[in-house]
């Protein structure tokens, strides 16, 4: 699963890495041609936080699907 997250401030950044620590699947954070560990504060940090980033997910089912995205969905990025 991939979801567009934006984390604009050093605030959002500490939250979410804490609630990405939080789910037991790996999370992958992408920014152009860059990944790093979604529960790595150093490499979120070492990413362009001025635009959304791609957060990848791998699921094995929709129960754990559902939690994930319910612990992420402040961080969405919605589209008008």
């Amino acid at each position: 699963m991939k979801l567009d997250i934006f984390l604009n401030d050093m605030a959002k950044v500490k939250e979410f890495v804490k609630m990405a620590q939080s789910v037991r699947q790996d999370m992958i954070l992408h920014s152009g041609k860059y990944a790093v560990d979604a529960k790595s504060i150093m490499g979120v940090f070492s990413l362009d936080l001025s635009k959304p980033l791609t957060l990848e997910i791998e699921f094995g089912d929709e129960t754990t699907v559902v939690q994930a995205r319910e612990v992420m969905n402040k961080f969405l990025v919605f589209e008008a």
